[in-house]
């Protein structure tokens, strides 16, 4: 894929990026898999902000994507490569042999026309599902389950990867896009390969008005701020407090551990991130 860079006709302009869309064959969704997705705005269930700077934003409709790739033994043919507005990766329109239709992410080189398979016994090629303990050692993997059956929870954004590092009794151990070397049950599944659309990353909004597409608002600075409504405000000019980082609420940030001193999956981290 490959990214198109627009003419300095402004100063927005002047360093704003976009896609090509050449990967993209199919513009219309699939009706079937649809669903409306309601805007929260980072509100919670009682209408509270949990997530702020979050907003606005153009209007979406929720593509159906199969993350649990439960469809067995049962062929299925790559149909189409689709945009999707909720997630930075590209998707893939599988068929299956008894005719029903799926999304599934769409692995790097995977090209309409293609076959794939899920379950056991599916060769390691890009967009089969088979479980990580039928995956060899070294493969590039994405869409990890951390528990048989529950769906992809890991490895879903555009261009991650993870590597099967090898197999210990029960567990598989994988090497996280961050760094991480975690254990995950062999029976849990895995789609090969990387994630798709490898240039999303490089990729420059140009103005502030395209974050707002994206549904994000703007954020402003503690420092900026006055005394009353910040931690960090105050002062004549830009100076500082001389106090550590600490969030609107007070509370420190930028140093003090926030990981449960006591959770479940610490047995199975073999390695931090970096």
């Amino acid at each position: 894929m490959a990214i198109k860079v627009y003419k300095p006709t402004s100063p927005a302009r002047r360093n704003m990026t976009g896609y090509t869309f050449e990967e993209i064959t199919k513009k219309k969704p699939e009706k079937s898999l649809l669903v409306p997705l309601k805007k929260k705005a980072g509100r919670n269930n009682q209408g509270k902000i949990t997530v702020r700077h979050r907003g606005g934003g153009a209007k979406r409709m929720l593509r159906i994507i199969d993350f649990k790739r439960n469809k067995d033994g049962i062929p299925a043919e790559v149909i189409a490569i689709e945009y999707d507005p909720n997630r930075s990766a590209r998707i893939a329109l599988l068929k299956y042999a008894d005719g029903q239709k799926r999304y599934i992410l769409a692995p790097a080189g995977l090209k309409v026309g293609a076959s794939v398979f899920s379950g056991s016994g599916a060769e390691p090629s890009p967009g089969n599902a088979p479980p990580l303990g039928e995956i060899p050692s070294g493969t590039m993997v994405h869409a990890i389950e951390l528990r048989p059956g529950t769906g992809a929870r890991m490895v879903r954004s555009a261009g991650t990867a993870a590597q099967v590092m090898g197999k210990e009794s029960d567990y598989t151990l994988l090497r996280l896009p961050s760094g991480e070397m975690r254990k995950v049950p062999s029976s849990c599944r895995a789609t090969i390969g990387q994630v798709g659309n490898l240039e999303h990353q490089n990729i420059s909004l140009g103005k502030a008005g395209r974050s707002r597409w994206l549904g994000r608002r703007p954020s402003v600075r503690g420092s900026a701020m006055s005394p009353r409504d910040h931690p960090h405000g105050g002062g004549e000019g830009r100076t500082g407090q001389g106090m550590n980082p600490k969030t609107p609420w007070g509370k420190p940030a930028l140093g003090p551990k926030t990981r449960k001193k006591k959770k479940e999956s610490d047995r199975l981290i073999v390695k931090r991130r970096k």
